[in-house]
Order: structure tokens, then sequence, then C-alpha cells
């Protein structure tokens, strides 16, 4: 029995142009843990994601996926285990491409372009469309799909490739309160599957943190300032300190907000 986290990271360092990004990140997630980086502007989240994902070298320390190291392993194949929704892909989306072949794509990790669709691919696309409940907008263009939908289709293009873990980038920016509110439901279900891949929520706003989502990783100028189970680590202290104010935090039903002043 495989008893590999899911991915870890070891003493994680990263450096732009002599200035330190990144500060002996320690972080480990198991099988069927979901957590949320919390954080402020400039507390290294997307430079995090960025480094799991393979698109930046970190000057120092160990990324392990499923047992495998980066560096000793193909990092191309590893990186098809972490699925990611963030706006850097929407943005490089042709807006003439349709949801079913933006969805295949992700199979293969790539944008805007493939050899033929098969029967098969097709069929499990469709599925993934129908999960997200717009199995309807399968033959829609990009150019005419909301924020909502986009966010959608573009969660079906990660899970199109089975991925282990699925990270979630801001997924609520630019979304009205009822698109918000529908997303944010999505997530919660998504996570009470059985088959659902360990998720990471990435986002400023406690009020997105579902009651699914079990664990906490709160940055603080390039460095952990706090990790580990929700209940533990989503206190008044640590969202003060997290954010450079003084915060009151209110929890009911597993919905978190908070209070200024």
């Amino acid at each position: 029995m495989n008893t590999a986290p899911i991915f870890e990271v070891t003493n994680l360092t990263l450096f732009g142009d002599k200035t330190l990004i990144l500060d002996s990140i320690n972080w480990r997630v198991e099988k069927g843990q979901h957590w949320v980086i919390l954080g402020g502007n400039g507390s290294g989240k997307t430079c995090l994601l960025s480094t799991l994902c393979g698109y930046l070298m970190a000057g120092k320390g160990d990324i392990n996926v499923l047992g495998q190291r980066y560096g000793e392993s193909d990092w191309r194949e590893l990186r098809t285990h972490i699925g990611l929704v963030s706006s850097s892909i929407r943005q490089q989306i042709n807006d003439d491409g349709l949801a079913l072949e933006i969805v295949i794509s992700g199979k293969y990790a790539i944008l805007n372009t493939w050899g033929g669709i098969k029967k098969d691919e097709k069929q499990v696309a469709l599925e993934l469309l129908q999960l997200l409940g717009i199995s309807e907008l399968s033959n829609r263009p990009w150019l005419y799909l909301s924020q909502g939908e986009r966010q959608r289709v573009l969660i079906a293009r990660a899970l199109m490739a089975k991925p282990q873990l699925l990270i979630v980038d801001e997924p609520c920016a630019g979304l009205d309160p009822v698109a918000r509110s529908g997303f944010l439901k999505l997530l919660e279900n998504l996570a009470c599957l059985e088959s659902s891949p360990n998720l990471v929520l990435v986002t400023h706003h406690i009020e997105e943190i579902t009651p699914a989502f079990t664990h906490v990783l709160m940055l603080k100028k390039g460095a952990v300032l706090v990790s580990g189970e929700k209940q533990q680590v989503m206190t008044s202290k640590n969202m003060s300190e997290t954010f450079d104010a003084k915060i009151r935090l209110k929890e009911r039903s597993g919905v978190y907000s908070m209070v200024f002043g």
C-alpha cells in the first residue's frame, strides 16, 4: 500500500533578482485533505504555485509528488498529476475554442491545438461538463462563455487528466454574487465526492472557505506563518498577523467571516 503523501515540499527556497521570494517552505498534503492557502498581496502564494507546477525552479529545497522527486523523475510527467485553474490559463485560450475541445485539451496539458478528438475522450469530457452543470455549453465558443462558465470549463479541463491534486487560484475573482455562490457550492460538492482529487484553494477571502476544506496554510512575506487543521489554524490572532490588521474572526456553520478593528 502506497502511503506517500500527495505532495511534500521541504525547505523550499526561491530567489528573484537577489530577493528572497520563498523562505524555507515546508508543506505536506496527505490523501483526503483539502487545503486553503491564505495570505496578503506579496505573501508568495503565486510563486509557490508556480514552483509546485514546475514553472519556476527553486533555488533550494525538495518537491516530491506521489513519492517522486522533482529533479530525479521527469517533472513533465509529475506535473500531469497536478491540475491548475488560474487566470494565467484563462488568458491563453483562443476565443473560438469550443468548451468541449478545451476540456479535452486538458488530457494532454496543452492549449488550443491537438489532433483529432477520440470518441472515448469526447465521452469523458461530456461527463465532466455534466458533473459541473454545464453540459449544454459543450459546443459554445470560449468568447461567449460567462466568467463563471469559464471557471467551470477550466475545472473540467483540469479533471480530464485525472490529477491527484487540483489547485484553484482565486477562482471567484470577477464573479458576481450569484455566480460566486454557485461556484463555491460546486467546489464544496466536488470536495465531497469520493473520486475527488485533493483540492487546494488559493484566496484572499475567508468567506470562500467552504466546510469541506480541512486544512489551512497561511503565508506571510514568503514564509509559512502557520499551517495545520482548519479549526486550529483559523484564529483571530493568526488572521491578524497574516494580514497585518486587527481582525476578529467569526465562524457559523463552518463558514467564516471577519470584523476589522
